[in-house]
């Protein structure tokens, strides 16, 4: 996969987050504090502009899009991908081009770098209930890197539905224990709609 077939995957990501702003602020509202939405905005929209703007290569390019993430204010989700995304960029090739293999190792070092300051697990009701069977999907799958993003994508959608059956873990919601079955994580959502838009050329 080229530079330029990436950034393209990583606007329709940012698009994807941007078009569920009302749905993630609408999830939060229940047992948060309705700003989900509004900050997933924000970070798609760094993770967006950074993309284009940069001129560098894969790292370099990922490197700015992290930047552009950190510098923001935010809820707790601005640590947290800020961490995801320079994991990526940690695990990516210092070249224009990414083969499945880079691929499996960018994904495999930003979830690692991830759980480090995360420690949720499936089950948890946290967007970790996305992001780790998609990553699975990707460092555990065959094929190309399109296929292997068309995989995860499938797999956050499955991990973020079935947070409706759980009882939430962390964050305000946890207060609510049992009143939160029936919902859906937001954090699961809105990293399953990013994966979503990753999964489109």
């Amino acid at each position: 996969m080229k530079k330029e077939e990436l950034v393209a995957r990583l606007v329709h990501a940012s698009d994807e987050v941007l078009q569920a702003e009302p749905e993630l602020t609408e999830i939060d509202a229940k047992f948060g504090d309705a700003d989900h939405g509004l900050t997933m905005a924000k970070i798609a929209k760094a993770i967006r502009n950074g993309a284009i703007s940069s001129h560098g290569n894969i790292k370099g390019m990922l490197d700015d899009v992290a930047t552009g993430v950190m510098m923001l204010n935010g809820g707790s989700a601005v640590p947290l991908w800020n961490t995801w995304l320079d994991g990526l960029q940690d695990g990516a090739p210092d070249e224009d081009t990414v083969d499945a293999n880079g691929l499996k190792a960018m994904f495999s070092t930003a979830y690692d770098a991830l759980e480090d300051i995360s420690g949720a697990k499936v089950g948890d009701k946290t967007m970790m209930d996305a992001l780790i069977p998609a990553t699975e999907a990707i460092t555990k799958g065959t094929g190309d890197e399109g296929s292997l993003l068309a995989k995860a994508a499938e797999a956050a959608e499955q991990g973020a539905e079935a947070t409706k059956a759980f009882v939430s873990k962390y964050g305000r919601a946890k207060s609510y224990g049992e009143k939160t079955i029936g919902t859906p994580d937001a954090g699961a959502v809105s990293m399953a709609r990013f994966f979503r838009g990753l999964a489109k050329k």
